[in-house]
């Protein structure tokens, strides 16, 4: 279905930020995942990736709101990164995860619903590049072609034979005046074993697969229509009965549930063949110094290192006849002495040690953790609410301690607990507490005491985040004894 550029088409950011990275535990985890984490630089990945189209000067426009696709559990740290990046968004909130194909649907019924068409430029939140520049001259000519009615991929091309990247096999050349070094795609490889990826590279005919797409909405909606009907048609029902709040739109959930679980890759892109009816398949070449982070491995790879090339981020990190190794400490000083090809990881309560050709194998430690109902896997000590954090100190036989932070102008549900008494101590801030039916203020270093079975509420009406220690007591301390009378987060 190529045919004439539409230059009045909208180019529409579209960011799939749904994955859990396993193989970066145990800094990433299923609460926490590594696109809301500051791995390089002080931004996160989501907010780097937001970034990517700053400054685009090409020939189309690009849409003011960003549209991201999410897992309904992180939306409130997410739209707090995306309002502290300074971007208009929307988020499209998944009830659980269903792979990138749906991911990627939604976001099209929803640019359909909303602007007619418009072309997408889908990118996951969770990689890096070095040379902007270079990225966007890559994207202008994918955008080029997706406005023709192609459909177009990122291809970067290789610079070592990698066992951790799918790869993309290069069909024949563009002909024509609209080629702008861009080829035909010929298919999807999976990842290979090392001597077929050396082949691969010294072939010349085959890119790593970026899982970058460019693609008009009308033109993902056919195929999807064509060869998954299934998920377009559970899509379209979970977007067309959704609820939306503000910048938030949440999937309805048993729709949603019913689409089959499947990759771009998998669902559309391997059943097109490159002058498929439905969309012919393009694939642009990329050297921007590009990676995905799928392990500490990569990680390693893109940092700047030492004479010996140690990289150590973090905390205090020290290495004494060490070499190619990496040191991620969050908290405590880390010292390697004579290790080689080493990845330590700290945080404050997991510690991972791994041979640096074994990072692929971390995701089996996640699985191993999570078969033995360990919370380890799915979220760290420090937890993240809407309203702030709270750390997880210490706990015993009816007791636990936590540090809780309460952002500026933020405040708790209006609450009782059935099972537990709690007992707050101001260290930074002002607190403005609800206690039954008496309400207060509370300075530094003066404290209160809420007895078991009283409604209570903890704002921070000050311009500073407010930090208390709280000491619960009692039979029962689990998150789930939380009975909630209001709350400003739509939580039940």
């Amino acid at each position: 279905m190529d045919g004439p550029s539409d230059t009045s088409l909208q180019v529409h950011p579209v960011i799939l930020a749904g994955g859990s990275g396993t193989r970066l535990w145990p800094v990433s985890r299923e609460q926490y995942p590594k696109q809301l984490i500051s791995l390089i630089g002080e931004e996160s990945l989501l907010q780097s990736t937001t970034r990517r189209l700053d400054g685009f000067d090409f020939s189309y426009q690009i849409a003011s709101r960003t549209i991201v696709v999410c897992n309904e559990e992180h939306c409130f740290t997410t739209a707090e990164q995306l309002r502290a990046s300074g971007k208009q968004y929307k988020l499209l909130l998944e009830p659980m995860a269903r792979n990138t194909a749906p991911a990627l649907t939604v976001a099209a019924v929803a640019i359909i619903e909303s602007e007619g068409d418009g072309i997408m430029v889908v990118m996951p939140a969770d990689h890096a590049f070095r040379d902007i520049e270079r990225f966007q001259a890559a994207v202008n000519v994918g955008i080029v072609h997706a406005a023709k009615g192609r459909l177009v991929t990122l291809g970067v091309v290789p610079t070592s034979p990698e066992t951790g990247y799918g790869y993309i096999r290069l069909g024949e050349a563009l002909t024509g005046e609209d080629v702008m070094n861009a080829r035909w795609l010929d298919g999807f490889i999976e990842k290979p074993a090392l001597d077929i990826a050396k082949q691969y590279v010294e072939s010349n005919r085959y890119l790593w697969n970026s899982g970058i797409f460019i693609v008009r909405a009308s033109v993902w909606i056919k195929a999807v229509e064509q060869f998954q009907p299934k998920i377009h048609a559970a899509c379209s029902a979970a977007y067309e009965k959704s609820v939306s709040d503000g910048s938030f739109v949440r999937l309805d959930y048993e729709a949603f549930k019913s689409s089959p679980s499947d990759s771009i890759d998998y669902a559309i892109m391997e059943k097109l063949g490159s002058r498929d009816p439905i969309c012919s398949s393009v694939v642009v070449p990329v050297v921007a110094g590009w990676s995905d982070l799928g392990s500490w491995d990569s990680l390693w790879k893109i940092m700047r290192k030492d004479e010996n090339d140690n990289v150590g981020q973090g905390g205090a990190v020290m290495f004494e006849a060490a070499s190619s190794t990496f040191v991620h400490s969050e908290r405590r000083f880390v010292a390697c002495v004579g290790t080689r090809d080493l990845i330590v990881v700290e945080t404050d309560d997991a510690v991972l040690v791994a041979d640096r050709s074994y990072v692929q194998d971390v995701k089996k430690v996640v699985d191993r953790v999570r078969s033995e109902r360990n919370t380890l896997a799915v979220k760290h000590r420090k937890i993240h609410r809407p309203w702030g954090l709270y750390d997880s100190i210490d706990n015993g036989d009816r007791f636990q301690v936590k540090r809780i932070v309460v952002n500026p102008g933020a405040k708790l549900s209006l609450q009782m607990h059935h099972h537990r008494a709690e007992h707050w101590i101001i260290v930074r801030g002002t607190a403005l507490v609800t206690r039954g039916e008496e309400s207060f203020m509370l300075s530094e270093n003066q404290s209160t005491y809420i007895p078991l079975g009283v409604t209570h509420r903890l704002e921070n009406p000050g311009r500073i985040p407010l930090e208390i220690i709280e000491v619960q007591s009692g039979a029962y301390l689990g998150e789930d004894d939380i009975v909630r009378f209001e709350d400003n987060y739509g939580r039940g």
